[in-house]
């Protein structure tokens, strides 16, 4: 379980756990959600709040998945602009820390 910032003064946090970031992975959600001048604003939050509920929509199958993240992190009370862009450096953190075991696994 992974916490981080949801405001500036460091007074709000969000939880974050691995089957979040999993689920961040599994959909792919935060490719092309960034603007190529790279700031993270709150427009770049209602797009990511809108492609999930696109996906969600045009699902057939279960995406309890996607609701856990949705009703855990994205739509959280906390979740800001702020809180996006920690998310997204947790989630960069995270795919590095990953890669580097796997890499550490195969060399064993």
């Amino acid at each position: 379980m992974y916490t981080i910032q949801a405001n500036p003064s460091g007074t709000r946090s969000i939880e974050v756990s691995d089957a979040h970031l999993q689920t961040i992975e599994k959909y792919s959600l935060f490719q092309q959600l960034i603007d190529s001048n790279g700031i993270v604003d709150e427009s770049v939050l209602d797009k990511l709040k809108l492609n999930i509920r696109s996906l969600i929509s045009s699902m057939e199958g279960n995406s309890k998945d996607l609701l856990d993240l949705c009703i855990d992190v994205i739509y959280h009370n906390n979740m800001k602009a702020f809180g996006l862009h920690q998310l997204i450096m947790l989630y960069i953190k995270w795919e590095e820390e990953k890669e580097d075991n796997n890499t550490a696994s195969a060399t064993e």
